[in-house]
């Protein structure tokens, strides 16, 4: 009875460690792989730093229309005949004695407690604050977009080695079918040249062929495993486990218009209106530099408390006003100003090539989709032809009426139409993928059509 109870136990731990084991081999989707690398790619998290940081530089500007108030305490003793009349009167304890010559001239030392409370106000500076918060804000929504950006970089790279894993999978199961061909192959030539149909040298040649199979497919799976280290470093997840996914397959992507892609584009790209808000920044900061010639007004005040001991008899004094101020030769303003002028001219500049460049995207990831679309169906139709012409060159060859090396060569055509076609489906795909990419459509929802 304990026997059959240890037998039952095992069988329930191995029940649960296959079954936990079966679940860590499902396969990786795309949609995963892009959560994934949205989670844990660098790039992203050095995107969304940067946007916390151009939020916290924004509220340091807004902080200059708020009024500023310090608190300080000092404690101080000296013979200073200067500070000591000043410190009495202060403290509100000057007495007749004071007036002394030797006492004004030789005074004895005093301490003094001083708390301070001071504040300031900038009530008008031309309005150079206002553009300068209205460029921090500009500044940051272009953080905003400019991480957009990097969230479609992010998901067309995880995309891009997703589809090499694929294809690269596609290239073993294609050499792993190419070597069992030339094992059979070999063993068909065996027969004959037992039978005496065949000579030794059509033995070696189908060795031969098959030792460049095997070489295929070791060049094959080395082919995947750095496909699977390329899909690791987008993800952001070196410890991604490799499983088998999901068989490459064909897809017939929908015909764009170029113009009404370069129209996506324009206003798609969130790369395009991160530069073109750094640009909207750029002239904010160069008209604050403008506004910076005009006159400043600025408040403040002072609330001072004086004792010669801490706690005792003390003195109490304030001041205040109001304080306005015009730069009579503003020399290092006006070079600012031209500062800030030409290096809103480079950024309009750069802007405008930007544009060109990404017109030029767009425009050769449409050619290249077209391309994929058409070297794709030309592939396909190579697969029957060299098929068909195989099935006749081995029905000749096992005839007699043909030679091993017509066999070989009719196979190698096959064998390189199969990987024709697999390459011209995983060019159709990463054109797709470039196009959206190029056009900024490329999302997270959109990518899971390249599945």
């Amino acid at each position: 009875m304990n026997r059959v109870l240890r037998r039952a136990v095992w069988l329930v731990i191995f029940g649960c460690l296959t079954g936990s084991g079966a679940v860590a081999q499902e396969p990786l989707t795309l949609k995963q792989a892009i959560d994934l690398a949205l989670k844990q790619n660098p790039e992203e998290a050095e995107a969304h730093a940067a946007v916390d940081e151009s939020r916290a530089d924004t509220a340091q500007a807004r902080t200059a229309l708020l009024p500023q108030f310090n608190f300080t305490e000092d404690m101080t003793r000296g013979d200073d005949p200067v500070y000591v009349f000043g410190t009495r009167l202060r403290q509100q304890q000057f007495t007749q004695a004071d007036f002394a010559i030797n006492a004004l001239n030789r005074p004895q030392p005093a301490g003094n407690f001083s708390t301070r409370i001071s504040g300031g106000w900038q009530v008008f500076d031309s309005l150079r604050t206002e553009r300068l918060i209205r460029g921090a804000a500009l500044i940051e929504k272009s953080a905003q977009s400019q991480a957009g950006a990097i969230d479609q970089k992010t998901v067309f790279g995880v995309v891009a080695a997703y589809q090499q894993v694929l294809y690269a999978e596609r290239e073993i199961d294609t050499a792993q079918h190419d070597e069992k061909t030339a094992e059979a192959l070999l063993e068909s030539v065996d027969e004959h040249v037992k039978a005496g149909l065949a000579v030794e040298s059509d033995r070696m040649s189908a060795q031969v062929n098959l030792a460049a199979c095997k070489q295929s497919l070791i060049a094959a799976e080395g082919d995947r495993e750095l496909a699977w280290a390329q899909l690791r470093m987008a993800t952001g997840a070196p410890d991604l486990a490799e499983t088998r996914l999901a068989p490459l397959e064909t897809h017939d992507f929908p015909q764009g218009d170029l113009q009404q892609e370069l129209k996506t584009a324009a206003t798609g790209r969130k790369d395009l209106a991160a530069m073109g808000l750094a640009g909207q920044a750029q002239g904010a900061a160069a008209s604050a530099a403008r506004f910076n010639y005009g006159p400043h007004v600025n408040a403040y005040g002072n609330l001072e408390n004086d004792a010669a001991s801490f706690g005792g008899a003390n003195g109490t004094n304030w001041v205040a006003g109001v304080r306005i101020s015009i730069d009579l030769l503003p020399l290092s303003k006006h070079a600012q100003l031209e500062h800030e002028k030409a290096a809103s001219a480079r950024v309009n500049a750069e802007l405008e090539s930007y544009r060109q460049r990404v017109r030029v995207e767009v425009s050769q990831a449409h050619i290249q989709l077209e391309t994929a679309r058409q070297s794709m169906e030309t592939a396909r139709a190579a697969i029957d032809q060299a098929t068909e012409s195989l099935r006749i060159i081995r029905n000749r060859y096992q005839a007699g009426l043909a030679t091993i090396t017509d066999l070989l060569r009719a196979e190698d055509a096959e064998r390189q139409s199969q990987t024709s076609y697999w390459r011209a489906v995983y060019g159709n795909t990463m054109a797709y993928a470039q196009l959206l990419f190029a056009t900024g459509t490329l999302t997270p929802e959109t990518a899971e059509d390249l599945q």
